[in-house]
């Protein structure tokens, strides 16, 4: 099974806004209660270690359905004619005009964020550290929560699309059916034919429209579109893929021809740099808290999801060619956070897109059987000649064309990818490593927001991780 996810922009009524933003605010308001309880709980543990504190998502998905219901979270004072004043318990009164789901999603993310802080902390975590989960802020925050497509065994899931002879139109639980924008063709059918199970959705909003992305476990791909399989003793057909900024990729295999070389990419950010200038001139100048200015970042943030679009677009298409045409890739892996740590490029670095590209090319080589290597970080491929190996360490970024003692001359890039597909070829592994994040790929399900999520529907005890997530000392 591969696991990928379908994007749909929602086209919803005036109802189905306020119904949108209401689950929204729900996640938002429980994973600061959760949040609240873990404060509380670890401050009356300073003077009382016998106080538990609830860390799990399981342990804050149990709080937080008993606080909901408790005086804290809402009474009613009722006064008779004589004075007397009697309290009515109800709990929290609005908890039935949303989901329940999102409550358990929201305290299940605040769970992972407090398990991740502890990774961080005991530094068993890969990545850069992280601190400690903050409360999210109803304007900063940005507007999303998730629903699970869990159902019982004979009865219609409670997530499905073109329900209702409405084709272009999702269906939610405790939100009804929404239309969306695009064309859902494909994924129907998949769903149809029992090839696709839609797991979760995340309903989002960004860039002033609401968005849904509907996770699903797919089968595999047909055998006819996969790569055929090598033998454990063949070391040949590797393509080496070097990315740049002079160009934009070259790919050349290990006996110096060129397969591919991209130099115009679309620059999205550069193209466009002189408008958001202006948009942001025009936030910076409306008064802070006013509408003009709330509108003014509306138009901002609109123009930099074109931006990404654009990037995500041309991305997706050098991949696709990459995965189809060539079964064995060797990428570089480039320590892109401190590359952009260099002010002069790192605007152009980030336009790019290179983790990103890795990224993508990882996920689609694993579902056509292909394999994707990471060269060795501090592997000169641009400073090593392709034809006797001799290392040039006067070679700048100016020297676009690499010259050689011993008379070869190459540009620079193409022998960067030559490099690249003879250390392919020479350092044969049985584990595809990604390139950006030197880990073991596997075909996982993508994740949706900051943070690690646990798989749909593991919100029992026996996925709360409680003793590996334990609470640091």
């Amino acid at each position: 099974m591969r696991h990928t996810s379908f994007r749909f922009c929602l086209d919803p009524t005036v109802e189905h806004q306020m119904v949108l933003s209401r689950h929204a605010g729900a996640a938002r308001f429980a994973f600061n209660q959760c949040l609240h309880a873990v404060k509380t709980a670890l401050t009356a543990r300073g003077t009382d270690p016998a106080v538990s504190v609830p860390w799990s998502g399981f342990d804050l998905i149990n709080h937080f359905n008993w606080w909901k219901k408790t005086e804290d979270a809402g009474r009613v004072f009722a006064v008779d004619q004589a004075g007397t004043a009697t309290v009515s318990v109800t709990g929290l009164v609005w908890r039935d005009q949303v989901c329940q789901q999102v409550f358990e999603e929201a305290a299940v993310d605040c769970g992972r964020a407090l398990a991740g802080w502890a990774e961080s902390r005991r530094g068993t975590r890969k990545g850069r550290r992280v601190g400690f989960p903050r409360f999210k802020k109803k304007n900063a925050a940005g507007r999303s929560f998730r629903l699970r497509n869990k159902h019982s065994r004979g009865r219609r899931p409670p997530i499905r699309v073109g329900d209702n002879d409405c084709p272009r139109s999702v269906t939610l639980p405790g939100i009804g059916t929404v239309r969306v924008h695009d064309d859902t063709r494909r994924l129907r059918r998949m769903l149809a034919t029992g090839s696709a199970k839609i797991l979760f959705a995340t309903l989002g909003w960004r860039a002033g429209r609401w968005w849904v992305t509907l996770n699903v476990e797919a089968t595999e791909l047909h055998p006819g579109l996969c790569h055929p399989p090598r033998e454990t003793t063949d070391r040949g057909g590797w393509v080496g893929v070097d990315r740049g900024l002079s160009a934009f990729l070259v790919a050349a295999t290990g006996d110096g021809r060129e397969v591919t070389r991209i130099t115009d990419p679309p620059k999205a950010l550069a193209a466009r740099m002189r408008k958001q200038r202006r948009l942001a001139r025009a936030v910076s100048r409306k008064p802070k808290g006013s509408n003009n200015r709330r509108r003014a970042a509306a138009r901002l943030g609109r123009h930099h999801a074109h931006v990404r679009n654009i990037r995500h677009h041309f991305l997706h298409q050098v991949s696709t060619v990459l995965v189809k045409t060539h079964d064995r890739l060797v990428l570089e892996d480039l320590n892109t956070a401190g590359m952009l740590r260099n002010r002069c490029l790192a605007r152009a670095i980030s336009d790019a897109g290179w983790a990103e590209l890795a990224r993508m090319v990882t996920y689609k080589q694993a579902w056509r059987s292909g394999t994707v290597v990471a060269a060795d970080r501090w592997f000169p491929s641009s400073q090593v000649c392709s034809r006797c190996g001799t290392r040039n360490r006067e070679l700048t970024l100016a020297d676009r064309v690499f010259r050689c003692g011993c008379g070869h001359e190459l540009d620079r890039d193409r022998n960067a990818a030559v490099n690249l597909a003879a250390w392919g070829e020479q350092h044969l592994v049985s584990q595809v490593r990604e390139p950006e994040a030197r880990a073991p790929v596997t075909n996982v399900r993508r994740r949706e927001g900051p943070g690690p999520h646990i798989r749909v529907g593991e919100t029992g005890p026996s996925d709360a991780e409680t003793d590996t997530h334990a609470l640091p000392a």
